[in-house]
């Protein structure tokens, strides 16, 4: 590990841009907290000619409008040898026009600057576009707090995916407790408070609010709205107070006087939190949904606060699965109706209450500061430092955008007039492996894929062929399929393990729903329906996910009977209940260990609960998938499948060798899964990612694919690719291609996921 001695953060000083200012001394303070040793030291902007209290750790001050003292700031970091620069970026600190005057101090350094933007502009200007380029190449790293913004600095400002970190907003870390003493406190006792924080603009939809609190006031005639904050002061320089003014005499035309107080007031941390503390619900009702970041809503969230907030970018993402409330920008009804909701539940207010406090644990500045740490070691790591050489900086979306095109002539290679081979010497098919029913199932999935992303169709006798040889593999004595052949078409066991048996079912399930000939699907429903029932005695869970996946496909086109579903519902709470008992707060899995496939788990889960409505399977679904693709993001932003070397470890984070390209496949389907469960844009960005893996986009830069055969090599070694080009791997390729390639398609007609409505929790 690189070890790190000096780390300066450049920021601005209080009180202007105080949130800035504060996330960049809070920050600073938890990384000089760490155990490391590390000096630090704050650099900061100010208004020429104004005298602010600067804290003690600030060794420089800059005027934001002199041009030298940026060339001196940075002549003052290279001099003290800092191992690296922490650059907090925001429109409206530095000088020159849209903080061009910046690029004076960067272009200068001599140390890795790892940059956090707190806002990033969907259209920027010219100017603006100007100064945010020159800032991405002059960062080793940048960091972003939202999914969102990760997403914009690759479509908008073609920032490559491993040059991206997305850590969220730190919070302090305060005790989950009733609001009781802090209301009494702040002279509110035996109240409902309601809570708005932040300099007063038109921007922040205070009227909205206001209009709310007659139809809140008809459930809880005692509750008052507390709006906290002085007027921007932008505002005042060109209003006066004429805003805060209106407002007041909005309040008084409604009659609602003593339910909405105004605090016009800067207020410090601690008295910052205090208000939060007191409050039952926090609000914030903003009228533009591109606002990255708040640093009041992830107080409020890690205080345990039960918030309603309007979807701008960050809330979407931070409230999403349950966490809070979203409405839809300017609706008073529909706020009134969600705080009113809140206040006279106090079960589900608590609930949530909990969750959040619950989910946020892992923003606290100390857990922050960890994780800057690893990006800021990252940072002065040139070996760490992969360059994608494949994928130049123009194309780097277009998995996203604009996928590769279909190509199976490699795959019909694979195949003769028995099926699928096992295995190939580099792109040759080696008959001493023969075949298996696990190989086969796949590529019946992926002529049903094909045929339901609109792409070239296999042809009727290779899709046949294939459900010829599942057909022959059912030993209906043992009720069980068999799994390895021999290339003389004799079988090597009586039956085959139960994922080969689970994998099979779920090819049955999809061939019954998406097949072209009518037959066929007839055929795939008896056999399903036959071979199903054997499942229940199996103990392997990724059995249990693969028969679920059919299941979800079988249940979607037939009248399931009752024993169909039982053995769903059966399935599914033995994989939730695996996770509730073996799961912890850091070890959110099934199983004390990470094998193969493992995101079909999780993916297994969510088509179960959105086909069925059952929150709880989707709620686990998500909280397994979380876990595991953060486990699967490596420092610098690739996508890592565990690797096959971490195989029987317990409870240890994953080794990143062998990497195989069926967990690619299996994370894509599942994120993609997730998305359609929550409409959380972030689970199409990691989808995209793990697609990137096969284009280079991974620990070697190495592509695993020939775009032009369509032929994928077998995965990754430490120091290079696998040569070999089986037929698990080219499979895998495909079938990720034909998701990536139809999420493009609806992409390009902006189409979203229906909104998932769960009907039970049981």
């Amino acid at each position: 590990m690189t070890r790190l001695n000096r780390v300066a953060f450049i920021g601005n000083s209080l009180p202007r841009r105080c949130g800035i200012a504060t996330f960049t001394t809070d920050l600073q303070q938890a990384v000089s907290a760490t155990d490391t040793g590390i000096e630090t030291s704050i650099v900061a902007m100010n208004d020429h000619g104004h005298a602010y209290v600067y804290p003690p750790t600030v060794h420089f001050q800059v005027g934001d409008d002199r041009i030298g003292d940026y060339v001196d700031a940075a002549e003052f970091l290279n001099a003290g040898r800092f191992d690296a620069v922490s650059l907090q970026h925001e429109f409206g600190i530095f000088g020159g026009e849209a903080g061009s005057h910046l690029m004076m101090l960067l272009s200068r350094l001599t140390m890795p600057v790892v940059t956090t933007l707190h806002t990033v502009l969907a259209e920027p200007t010219p100017a603006q576009r100007r100064v945010m380029d020159g800032i991405v190449d002059a960062s080793s790293r940048i960091v972003v707090m939202t999914e969102k913004g990760r997403v914009l600095l690759r479509s908008v400002y073609r920032v490559p995916a491993d040059n991206i970190d997305v850590i969220p907003h730190g919070i302090p870390d305060v005790a989950f407790a009733a609001p009781d003493e802090a209301k009494a406190r702040f002279g509110f006792s035996d109240r409902p408070v309601i809570l708005t924080f932040g300099l007063l603009s038109p921007n922040k939809g205070i009227e909205v609010m206001i209009d709310a609190m007659l139809s809140i006031l008809k459930s809880r005639p005692d509750a008052v709205y507390v709006v906290l904050g002085a007027t921007h002061p932008n505002l005042v320089r060109e209003q006066g107070e004429a805003y805060r003014e209106s407002l007041v005499a909005r309040v008084r035309g409604l009659g609602i006087e003593d339910h909405v107080v105004f605090l016009d007031q800067f207020v410090d941390q601690p008295t910052l939190l205090g208000f939060i503390s007191m409050c039952d619900v926090y609000v914030t009702p903003y009228l533009n949904e591109a606002q990255m970041t708040s640093g009041t809503l992830s107080y409020s969230f890690g205080l345990g606060k039960a918030v309603v907030s309007t979807p701008y970018w960050h809330a979407q993402e931070l409230l999403a699965g349950g966490r809070g409330i979203l409405v839809p920008f300017g609706d008073s009804s529909a706020i009134g109706g969600a705080i009113a909701g809140l206040l006279t539940d106090d079960l589900g207010r608590q609930a949530i209450r909990e969750r959040a406090y619950a989910d946020s644990r892992s923003m606290i500045w100390e857990r922050i500061a960890e994780r800057y740490l690893a990006v800021f070691e990252a940072a002065t790591r040139a070996d760490r430092l992969k360059v994608v050489p494949v994928i130049d900086k123009g194309d780097l979306s277009r998995d996203i955008r604009k996928p590769p095109e279909m190509q199976i002539g490699y795959f019909l290679s694979m195949c003769d007039d028995t099926g699928l081979f096992q295995h190939a010497v580099h792109s040759v098919p080696d008959r001493s492996h023969g075949y298996c029913v696990d190989d086969n199932a796949r590529a019946l999935l992926l002529a049903c894929a094909l045929n339901n992303s609109g792409e070239q169709l296999l042809s009727e006798a290779l899709t046949s062929r294939f459900a010829a040889f599942i057909q022959h593999a059912w030993n209906p004595d043992l009720r069980q399929f068999r799994n390895f052949m021999s290339f003389d078409r004799r079988w090597l066991e009586d039956k085959g393990s139960e994922d080969s048996h689970g994998r099979t079912l779920w090819a049955l399930g999809e061939c019954a729903r998406s097949d072209v000939s009518p037959s066929r699907r007839r055929w795939a429903a008896a056999l399903f329906a036959e071979a199903l029932p054997t499942i229940e005695g199996f103990r392997s869970p990724r059995a249990w996910g693969f028969a679920l996946l059919g299941l979800d496909a079988y249940c979607a086109v037939t009248e399931a009977d009752g024993a169909v579903l039982r053995i769903r519902r059966l399935l599914a709470d033995r994989l939730t209940t695996m996770l509730a008992t073996t799961g912890t707060k850091d070890w959110a899995w099934f199983e004390h260990g990470l094998a193969y496939d493992n995101a079909r788990l999780p993916q297994a889960l969510l088509v179960t609960g959105i086909s069925t409505g059952t929150s709880r399977y989707v709620e686990a679904g998500l909280r397994s998938l979380r876990w595991l693709t953060t486990l699967q993001t490596t420092p610098v932003g690739f996508f890592r499948p565990v690797g096959t070397e971490s195989f029987g470890d317990q409870r240890r984070p994953p080794l990143p060798f062998d990497q195989q390209p069926l967990e690619a496949t299996a994370t894509i389907s599942a994120c993609l899964a997730a998305w359609r469960a929550d409409g959380n844009g972030a689970w199409k960005t990691e989808a995209s990612r793990a697609f990137g893996w096969f284009l280079g986009e991974n620990d070697l830069s190495v592509p695993l694919v020939d775009l032009e055969t369509g032929s994928c090599r077998d995965g990754l070694h430490r120091d290079r690719a696998n040569e070999n080009r089986g037929g698990e791997s080219v499979v895998s390729y495909l079938l990720s291609l034909a998701e990536i390639r139809q999420l493009a398609h609806l992409s390009s007609g902006r189409t979203r996921p229906a909104p998932l409505q769960l009907l039970s929790a049981h």
